[in-house]
């Protein structure tokens, strides 16, 4: 018996290899998306913390709103409340200066010592030596907003010029000065071009650069409507800016740089360093007079990047519920179908003695490794599109060395609903069979007692119309249960479509340019057409096999290929197009959550057309599908599918 029973094992898997693969592909499709999309919002939060870790980036900017900077004893507090290595002082100004031929708003950062809190990173060195007496200056690396700086370039500062960008009345003073006395010019060479963690947005850097009373942005993309007027970043020793007697004529410690002692708390923005974060401003810095306290939650290139993350978050966990639905429907179906397919098998192993566990176990087994083979692939796949959605957003950041943490929540998710799902409807559509007697499990299944349709209730438009069609309009509604799967799938399948579609409008039409949004609706775009060409494509092909007796009379009856094919196709095109109607409603309610999701978009904001190209997509991929089937319904065997059963 258990020979026996292998043998029918594997054939089940030998005879039923399309179906297994369309599980898997389904399986792998779905798995690879949300796996994808999931790892990246892991792959992004571990990459920020690992760049802040590595980076000793600042958690606070103490800022002196007082001319002369910081003094001693304010900068000995605010030592002793944090350790002598978790402070150091600087200075940043924005002032006019003259790089090549053009006049720019310049960055100048003066920093005292190494600098190991906000640590540079070397992008390129000047193998030119300096002459002697020559002042080395480091320039920031150039992107959509920063023009960058060539290596080797000199750079006059003239200090009065300075001044009287910043303060004209002390430049007033400083003119009226013995000329012995006044500052004179200094060149500085750019010897390298580095790297601030505190500026990897390309779009700039609002909150380091813009008046005090000026908004941060609350939506991404509004970056780019605003005017930068910082060309470039230079960073220089602060012990060049010139005395008078003994005096800086700028402050030399403006700025002071402070990281907080406990370095595990940040964990990209986590609840645990908010709070911490609120309670030091609160108990302390609040507290300081003459010092404005900026933290990581004015940086915009640091709150931007994780609240991009955030957005993929938000997409992936609605669009996983989707592709989750129509997966999940789509398996169902085609395990119901297996199960009757194997109605005479079924009904020979109960009458050899098998328990109905025994039974159902295998074809347990087949949905279980149908699943888990394709969930596992869709690891992989996920992998990939990790990788891809992270080297997108590089097109709008300078993105941190990618952490090496794996990260498998949202696959896990993802794959025990869908296996778990798949195995409950196969037991319990098995449990169902095992109810009926061995006898009537030989028999076939009676077919479907044809009805009336609503259209017979028109006289003059039913007798209007030839025979194919009115034969269809019955068939359409003959098999509900296949009727309302594919008008359900194909809606859903829409509606994953429009919601990609929508989010590139978003980006190509709706002022909003933003690359790494519009990667991450490619990724969806794909992914919504791969699940639509599998869900189309399985559920015509049960549709097919369901009805290989009925096809196989046409035949014999004298009905040509192309009209047997076009009998199946024009129900097919029916339901897709019923399905395309009926998603309209369910796109409009999935676009309308992403964009409340992500903070973005409106649905009256999205462009007409992509209201037509969506369901024209999903209309396409369901004539190639019927295209590729069509060879099937030419090879049916009259002789084998007309062969009596009882």
């Amino acid at each position: 018996m258990v020979k026996t029973y292998l043998k029918t094992l594997v054939r089940a898997f030998a005879r039923h290899v399309t179906r297994f693969l369309s599980i898997f592909s389904m399986a792998l499709i779905c798995v690879g998306f949300v796996a994808g999309l999931g790892s990246t919002v892991n792959k992004i939060d571990d990459s920020l913390s690992q760049f802040y870790a590595d980076g000793r980036v600042s958690d606070f900017i103490l800022k002196s709103t007082t001319a002369k900077g910081c003094t001693p004893e304010e900068i000995s507090a605010v030592r002793r409340r944090y350790g002598e290595d978790n402070v150091e002082t600087g200075a940043s100004y924005d002032v006019n200066l003259k790089i090549g031929d053009e006049e720019q708003i310049v960055r100048l950062y003066f920093f005292d010592g190494e600098g190991q809190i906000n640590r540079l990173q070397s992008i390129e060195k000047s193998d030119v030596p300096l002459a002697d007496g020559a002042i080395a200056a480091k320039a920031e690396e150039g992107d959509n907003q920063i023009n960058g700086i060539p290596l080797g370039s000199e750079i006059t500062l003239d200090f009065i010029e300075i001044v009287k960008d910043l303060s004209p009345e002390n430049a007033e003073t400083i003119e009226k000065l013995p000329a012995f006395l006044q500052p004179k010019p200094i060149t500085v060479t750019v010897t390298e071009t580095v790297a601030s963690p505190l500026l990897f947005s390309k779009d700039g850097e609002p909150s380091y650069k813009l008046p005090e009373d000026t908004p941060l942005p609350d939506t991404i993309g509004a970056v780019n409507k605003l005017e930068f007027l910082v060309g470039n970043v230079l960073y220089l020793p602060a012990d060049i800016i010139p005395e008078i007697m003994g005096t800086p004529i700028l402050p030399k410690n403006s700025d002071l740089y402070v990281t907080m002692q406990n370095r595990t708390l940040f964990r990209a923005f986590s609840s645990d360093y908010k709070r911490a974060v609120e309670a030091e401003k609160t108990d302390y810095l609040n507290t300081l007079e003459n010092v404005k306290a900026i933290t990581l939650y004015d940086n915009y290139s640091f709150v931007s990047l994780h609240s991009y993350a955030e957005k993929v978050m938000g997409i992936t966990v609605v669009l996983m519920i989707a592709f989750l639905l129509v997966t999940g429907l789509v398996v169902l179906s085609t395990m119901t179908r297996f199960l009757d397919e194997e109605r005479a098998q079924i009904a020979c192993l109960r009458t050899l003695g098998y328990s109905g566990a025994k039974i159902i176990f295998k074809y347990i087994l087949f949905a279980l490794l149908a699943t888990g083979l394709g969930g596992t692939g869709g690891y992989f796949v996920g992998i990939g599109i990790c990788y891809l959605i992270y080297t997108v957003f590089n097109y709008s950041f300078r993105m941190p060395p990618m952490a090496s943490r794996v990260t498998i929540v949202f696959f896990l998710i993802t794959l025990i609903t869908l296996v778990v799902a798949t195995l409950i409807a196969t037991a319990i559509s098995g449990a169902k069979m095992m109810n009926e007697k061995p006898a009537n499990l030989l028999r076939p299944k009676a077919p479907k007692a044809g009805k009336k349709v609503f259209l017979e209730r028109i006289p003059f438009l039913w007798k209007a119309l030839p025979f194919r069609y009115k034969s269809t309009s019955r068939n359409v509604l003959r098999y509900l249960g296949r009727f309302f799967m594919t008008v359900i799938a194909v809606a859903f399948s829409t509606a994953l479509m429009m919601a990609a579609l929508g989010l590139l409008d978003l980006c190509l039409f709706g002022g909003i340019s933003d690359n790494s949004i519009m990667g991450v609706a490619a990724v969806v775009a794909v992914f919504a057409g791969l699940l639509t060409a599998v869900v189309v494509y399985t559920l015509t092909n049960i549709n097919i096999s369901e009805r290989n007796r009925e096809l196989a009379t046409l035949k014999v009856l004298g009905y040509h290929d192309k009209e047997v094919s076009s009998y199946v196709y024009r129900e097919v095109y029916i339901d897709s197009i019923i399905g395309v109607l009926l998603g309209y409603p369910f796109s409009a309610l999935l676009v309308g959550i992403v964009f409340k999701v992500i903070g973005l978009g409106t649905l009256g904001g999205i462009s007409w057309f992509m209201w037509l190209i969506a369901p024209l997509i999903v209309l396409a991929f369901t004539a190639l599908v019927t295209l590729i089937l069509k060879r099937k319904i030419v090879k049916i065997d009259m002789n084998e599918s007309l062969k009596a059963n009882e």
